[in-house]
């Protein structure tokens, strides 16, 4: 009985990593160092987000308007084991 309490502990465990629904991230948004809301790895290709920075209604997912303060969400740029991965493009922002 033990052993099956265990394995269920670890099963669970293993399957409660929760994955970031990138389609909820736009609006204004605030490059830290420390800190963050999310982490996200800059890339060129395979991307789970296309970021379009955008001056004004940053209303869709992808869309991004830079601010310094009062952000929606803080995002930190890593080189590695971001929580996702943004490419930037100039049209059609959002989920890939």
């Amino acid at each position: 009985m033990k052993y099956i309490v265990v394995f269920l502990m670890m099963m669970t465990l293993a399957y409660s990593e929760t994955k970031v629904d990138v389609s909820r991230i736009y609006g204004k948004i605030q490059y830290v160092e420390a800190f963050p809301d999310y982490k996200v790895e800059v890339v060129s290709a395979f991307e789970d987000l296309s970021v379009q920075e955008v001056n004004s209604f940053p209303d869709k997912a992808g869309m991004w308007q830079i601010v310094d303060s009062f952000p929606d969400f803080k995002i930190q740029k890593v080189k590695a084991f971001g929580d996702f991965k943004i490419k930037y493009v100039d049209a059609f922002p959002g989920v890939k």
